[in-house]
């Protein structure tokens, strides 16, 4: 799917308040696993605001290490390529889809627990779902889908999401078919949601239009994939 980041740029109070509640993952790190996330997300912050800035193509990865206050090889044992600084946030949501189908009620079937998931995420705006019009979030948007190696590595990106999300299946070989063909759906939902935003909409004007393509969408995959799944 296409997975937009938080709204980057620096973190609000609330910001940490939310990634540190007692039912996020971060409340269950140890110490240093939490400063060692601390740290991916100051080095990615400054590398985004820079790219905001000046675009990624003519920002240098020394210049992303001076503003960070670290060394390049330290950079790089972050961030394997430049292009995992832009999308570090968007690690946070490769498993996304398996933990819902995992974490799904007694009697719901994967497919309705996905569905219910997504349609929450409009209602929530969540930038995941493409359906968000804060200025910092439209920004990197611009970003990702004005860059070719972002989009590529996006890609990357995704096949993880769809791997994850057949193992939650099954990772039979239907199960691997079906994860495909969700992750494209929800992808392609997204990315149309973006779209219509991106021509001058606020999220509140395409939000009907975004219900009823999703909805379209799922009952597309149950008709090909059959009630069980």
């Amino acid at each position: 799917m296409v997975m937009s980041a938080e709204k980057p740029g620096p973190r609000t109070a609330a910001d940490a308040a939310d990634a540190t509640g007692p039912a996020s993952p971060r409340a269950r790190m140890s110490l240093r696993e939490r400063k060692k996330q601390l740290t991916y997300e100051a080095v990615s912050d400054a590398a985004i605001a820079l790219f905001l800035e000046r675009g990624f193509d003519k920002v240098s990865v020394a210049e992303i290490a001076a503003a960070a206050d670290i060394s390049k090889p330290t950079l790089f044992r972050y961030f394997p390529a430049k292009e995992d600084l832009a999308l570090h946030r968007f690690a946070d949501h490769v498993d996304e889809s398996a933990r819902v189908v995992a974490g799904r009620a007694e009697g719901e079937s994967p497919l309705d627990a996905l569905r219910r998931h997504y349609l929450d995420g409009l209602e929530r705006r969540d930038p995941v779902t493409g359906l968000c019009d804060v200025p910092q979030v439209l920004a990197f948007h611009r970003l990702l889908y004005g860059t070719p190696s972002l989009v590529a590595r996006l890609y990357a990106y995704q096949s993880r999401s769809e791997a994850a999300l057949a193992r939650a299946l099954g990772d039979s070989v239907t199960d691997r078919l079906a994860a495909g063909q969700i992750v494209a759906v929800l992808r392609i939902l997204s990315l149309e949601n973006w779209q219509r935003i991106s021509e001058g909409r606020s999220a509140d004007q395409v939000y009907g239009d975004a219900v009823e393509a999703a909805e379209q969408g799922f009952a597309q995959l149950r008709s090909g994939l059959g009630d069980g799944r």
